[in-house]
């Protein structure tokens, strides 16, 4: 029987991957003779791969789309993971998701008939439900915005992460995730709004009012998803829901450290920033090794 504790992972990031400069630029070095860098510092996932592989797992952080629908993502999701599985011993992968990825991830076992090559999906701080933050985005820019936009680059994805967008993909797919073999838990975060990422603290004033608790883009009832699936028949799947390790915003949640989380720490003290950056963005790694360590 196969041992599916050391089944590859995959990481599969968010929209709008913040990080997609740097990481053509490392692929751009990387193709200089002799030169092999393999940091990844500054990753999306900050620290974590490398984490990860020091412990004896096998990781690959896939690119996809930058903001496209996540259909077309997860058609690039679908694409790079059968070609891992070619060259690989297994036959399945695990998958641990943050933020859209997780319904990338969904979308792509249940439409694009992957479901017997993931054993385990694994999401953080994904809109399962959506957001009212992409409610109001839509609301505000409208069609017309994103249209024009669309000529520049591909958003599609932000309609996929309303709430009406969720909920419709939902009902779409839940017989089919209660009735394929697949293990599905979540992992849900939130914060004080003091604590969020500055740049996250407008979205969490309007899921707040909207939603309650919130990480700064996703709130938690959203994370949570649901504790139970429902297939034909009635036959029912449960959906682990776990509270993340640490207390983190959406974008600490992937290791990134944010002055915010100094709390009552000197902001004037540069070893104290230094000190709570180092600790916190360590506990995060541990909180990912912990996770894998349970699949």
């Amino acid at each position: 029987m196969m041992n599916t504790e050391k089944l590859p992972i995959i990481l599969a990031h968010g929209i709008a991957r913040f990080d997609i400069l740097g990481s053509e630029l490392k692929k751009t070095i990387n193709k200089i003779p002799g030169i092999n860098f393999t940091s990844d510092h500054y990753d999306y996932f900050k620290g974590i791969q490398s984490h990860l592989k020091k412990y004896g797992f096998d990781v690959y952080s896939p690119s996809v789309d930058f903001a496209a629908k996540a259909d077309k993502r997860a058609e690039n999701l679908r694409d790079q993971i059968n070609a891992l599985l070619k060259t690989s011993k297994y036959d399945k992968v695990h998958i641990i998701a943050h933020s859209m990825g997780g319904l990338d991830a969904r979308h792509m076992i249940v439409d694009k008939n992957m479901e017997d090559k993931v054993d385990s999906l694994t999401t953080i701080g994904t809109p399962h439900l959506g957001t009212s933050f992409a409610d109001w985005g839509v609301e505000y820019f409208g069609d017309t915005l994103l249209k024009t936009l669309n000529h520049i680059i591909d958003l599609g994805g932000i309609e996929d992460l309303t709430t009406e967008s969720c909920k419709l993909f939902n009902n779409q797919a839940e017989k089919s995730e209660a009735a394929n073999s697949v293990k599905y838990q979540v992992y849900y975060s939130y914060q004080n709004r003091d604590f969020v990422f500055d740049l996250l603290q407008k979205p969490w004033d309007i899921i707040n009012k909207n939603e309650g608790d919130n990480d700064g883009l996703v709130p938690v009832t959203s994370q949570k998803w649901t504790e139970t699936l429902v297939g034909i028949e009635d036959i029912t799947k449960t959906v682990k829901q776990i509270e993340f390790p640490v207390s983190a915003d959406h974008l600490n949640e992937i290791g990134w450290w944010d002055p915010n989380e100094l709390n009552q720490a000197d902001t004037g003290d540069l070893f104290a920033w230094f000190n709570n950056k180092e600790q916190y963005e360590a506990s995060v790694r541990d909180a990912y090794l912990q996770i894998a360590s349970k699949l």
